[in-house]
């Protein structure tokens, strides 16, 4: 059996012959570690101090950097760069919008947005689906007026070779977005809606007797809701059919005494075989196609 060991406690404990050496190594050790650790806590300011610090700009430099400060801000010169540093983010921010409100999307997106709520399907498909359909459908009605702009205005302006203005650039860049504009307005029969801006801007009696007397302010709000018209109209006829075989299955769950089950249930598995069994896709954007007229 082990048993602990104990040491008597009248007898002296030997010690190794070794041990006094020890001592002394690790005395000296010590001893040197100590006046290291001194040194360099001495030496430690004089080596922070030739640390190189980052540059600080000074006031002045500071104050050229953000304009010339208060008193350079409120000057007509400051006050006018400000103005025009912000309508500049103000344009760049909005641009996109702009751009796409003079083109078919608004047509596309709220006749596609149209079907889905007829289907009966709030989050089939995804909306980022609609709006990638929509964005390749523009691009695809809108390249003819696109390639125009290019070739009159932008191809021009960038050419070394020729003089031409910002204005004259944004004149010619501007008229085949107009034609296109102008010509979706005039198929569409919406004219009045013209006229009711122009009113709006223009007090007197005078009229426009064609489109390129209308101002752009006047022709965009125009194009719009004329825009919007024809994709509630389409929209109506795409939503008719849906409608009326939901008014059908209605009827026949309430003849047949299911009041608690909502017609929406059963209506909603036959719309998707009737949209697919007359192929409801092609038919939808083959109308949207031939709603726009041809750019020439």
């Amino acid at each position: 059996m082990f048993s602990l060991r104990t040491t008597r406690p009248n007898q002296p404990r030997r010690r190794h012959p070794l041990s006094a050496s020890v001592q002394a190594r690790l005395r000296s050790t010590l001893l040197w570690a100590m006046l290291a650790f001194v040194c360099l806590t001495m030496l430690a300011p004089g080596y922070a101090q030739e640390v190189p610090q980052p540059p600080t700009a000074s006031p002045s430099s500071l104050q050229d950097l953000i304009g010339g400060g208060p008193d350079e801000w409120t000057s007509p010169d400051g006050f006018n760069s400000a103005l025009q540093i912000m309508f500049l983010l103000t344009v760049l921010s909005l641009a996109p919008a702009v751009l796409l409100m003079t083109t078919s999307f608004v047509r596309i997106i709220v006749v596609l947005g149209l079907l889905r709520q007829a289907l009966g399907v709030q989050q089939l498909p995804p909306g980022q689906v609609l709006t990638s359909i929509s964005l390749f459908m523009t691009i695809l009605i809108m390249t003819p007026v696109w390639t125009d702009v290019y070739d009159d205005a932008i191809a021009p302006y960038t050419d070394p070779q020729v003089e031409m203005s910002l204005e004259e650039a944004w004149t010619a860049g501007v008229r085949p977005v107009r034609h296109f504009m102008s010509r979706q307005i005039q198929i569409a029969g919406n004219d009045e809606d013209v006229m009711m801006f122009y009113r709006y801007i223009d007090t007197s009696d005078t009229q426009p007797y064609t489109f390129d007397d209308v101002p752009l302010q006047v022709l965009l709000p125009a194009f719009m809701l004329s825009e919007l018209k024809l994709a509630f109209l389409i929209g109506f006829q795409i939503y008719l059919p849906f409608l009326i075989l939901d008014i059908v299955i209605a009827s026949v769950t309430i003849s047949m005494g299911m009041l608690m089950l909502p017609p929406i249930m059963i209506s909603l598995p036959f719309k998707l075989m009737l949209f697919v069994l007359v192929d409801g896709w092609h038919l939808v954007i083959e109308m949207l196609l031939q709603s726009f007229v041809p750019y020439t």
